[in-house]
């Protein structure tokens, strides 16, 4: 199963489908997972960490 985590569109919004802590434990579970560029910005999370976080 593929499971993509977008990066939100709408002004002001801040939150994101998923944590990078999220992304390792559905990573575990042996999904594909896609992380748009960006996603995690209004979180102060960058790509980086989900990078990491597999």
């Amino acid at each position: 199963m593929k499971i993509a985590i977008p990066r939100e569109r709408r002004a002001g919004e801040n939150r994101v489908a998923a944590s990078p802590e999220t992304v390792k434990k559905l990573k575990a579970l042996s999904l594909e997972l896609v992380v748009e560029t960006g996603a995690g910005l209004g979180s102060n999370l960058p790509d980086r960490v989900y990078q990491d976080a597999g």
